[in-house]
């Protein structure tokens, strides 16, 4: 056997996706032996399903990461209103948003190991249940206090802006996760060992049999353990590798008051110009990206002519994010400080939008393996984030001025932010070369490997 030959076979049996050796598969003439990951001939593996049934299960884990981010912010337009049932100031009001968003990014460090343990599934049925419970809860409080205590309990279940890129990289292979990133939603957590076949060139069906058994509420796997250093540690070992340690700031919890007392809007005006510009930004802004980046990454493995080219290339899909977010930010605070006409502001909010998906994909195809890490840590720098302007964002911008305030917000987005980016454009490749594959941070890797050795250990005996 030729050392290329030992290497991919060594690389097939660890099932560990490392993009530079891609285009070692080339080897076999079979087009499934070249998609990356490489799919088993099991019909229950994630990455056979049919496209339909992926697109179902992505439109699930979307809508809830959706409800997730809804239930934290829909309350912003009505602060004012708020304010006056609960006889707080509208700053004041706005904490209870800011304590959600801080437990936003808390909750994922309890859910991403239980969902490695006890499957996917399990881990969206139970935070979805108690955060429609806690969140009709709050409907039924009449004092401040007590409405932050059951806000802060409702923070710490919505777990989909952590665990959907991780079902995300479950479900679809590495030239379609641009475009990729509830209770008919299947089990898509996969750690029986996969068996391949070069002369297969099409995936097996999924049967109905088997579809019902992956919608099974709870999912337990032989050998597999949940063990307190699963939790918390791992997402931080990640930090340590710059491919995938860095995050963006900017303000999301003050425009209501803002166009309050600027325009003496009501809440539901501003609920509509608030909520429908960054909805239409958001969605226009996912759509576009994925589909420029999946089409960079197409282009650069013909022009390279390997199966999937390096990360990095998913960087050149960022640059229109990059111009829009220190030009959204000016536009607002100029507009809001002079007194202009309310587009001006609209048009500001509308162009704050940061493409997540570059950044989101690029550390999720660097570290697959972490992916539930890497996602888990985004939220949580995400969130830690802004949890924070609200106790100073309205107040800095009346003390040295609204242009001023989002002049300092560009300066942080675009260049303290941005320059990391610019650096891993660089010098990503060579850094991770240098630093290797992460140890002891893949809880998903460790029980593979766990599950793997009980079944040899089975086998044998048998």
């Amino acid at each position: 056997m030729s050392p290329i030959e030992e290497r991919s076979d060594k690389n097939t049996e660890e099932r560990i996706e490392n993009i530079n050796d891609v285009e070692y598969k080339a080897v076999i003439n079979n087009p499934r032996s070249r998609l990356v990951p490489r799919p088993s001939e099991d019909e229950g593996d994630p990455l056979n399903w049919p496209m339909r049934l992926k697109i179902l299960v992505l439109f699930q884990v979307c809508w809830l990461a959706f409800l997730g981010t809804w239930n934290t912010a829909a309350i912003n337009s009505a602060y004012s209103l708020l304010a006056d049932e609960l006889h707080v100031s509208e700053v004041e009001a706005s904490y209870q948003t800011t304590i959600v968003v801080a437990l936003n990014g808390v909750g994922p460090f309890i859910w991403i190991p239980l969902a490695n343990v006890h499957g996917r599934r399990f881990v969206y049925l139970i935070t979805t249940f108690i955060g429609f419970a806690t969140a009709l809860g709050c409907g039924f409080v009449h004092s401040f206090g007590a409405l932050v205590g059951v806000r802060a309990i409702n923070g710490i279940f919505p777990v989909s802006m952590a665990l959907g890129p991780a079902t995300v990289t479950d479900l679809f292979f590495y030239h379609q996760r641009g475009r990729a990133l509830a209770f008919c939603l299947p089990e898509t957590m996969y750690y029986k060992q996969r068996v391949y076949s070069d002369t297969n060139t099409e995936p097996p069906r999924l049967s109905m049999a088997k579809y019902r058994e992956l919608l099974r509420p709870w999912t337990s796997f032989p050998g597999v353990e949940l063990k307190a250093k699963h939790f918390v540690i791992p997402a931080f070992r990640m930090a340590l590798y710059p491919s995938y340690c860095f995050t963006a700031i900017f303000p999301a919890v003050t425009y209501a008051i803002i166009f309050k007392d600027r325009f003496g809007w009501s809440a539901l005006q501003c609920g509509l110009a608030y909520g429908g510009t960054m909805t239409i930004g958001s969605i226009l802004g996912e759509f576009v990206a994925g589909k420029i980046i999946d089409g960079i990454v197409h282009r650069d493995s013909k022009r390279l002519g390997v199966d999937s080219p390096p990360p990095e290339v998913r960087f050149k899909g960022i640059w229109t994010g990059a111009t829009l977010i220190p030009t959204g930010l000016l536009i607002f605070g100029f507009t809001i400080q002079y007194n202009s006409h309310w587009s001006g502001p609209l048009a500001g909010i509308f162009g704050v939008q940061v493409v997540a998906t570059v950044c989101y994909t690029y550390s999720i195809d660097s570290y697959r393996v972490e992916g539930s890490e890497v996602s888990q840590f985004f939220n949580f720098c995400r969130q830690s984030t802004s949890c924070t302007v609200a106790f100073y964002g309205v107040k800095l911008c009346n003390a040295i001025g609204f242009q001023f305030a989002f002049i300092m917000f560009a300066l942080v987005g675009s260049v303290l932010a941005f320059a990391p980016i610019v650096w891993l454009m660089w010098k990503g490749a060579w850094i991770r070369e240098r630093l290797g594959r992460p140890r002891d941070v893949s809880v998903a890797e460790e029980i593979i490997l766990n599950h793997r050795e009980l079944n040899t250990v089975q086998n044998r005996e048998s």
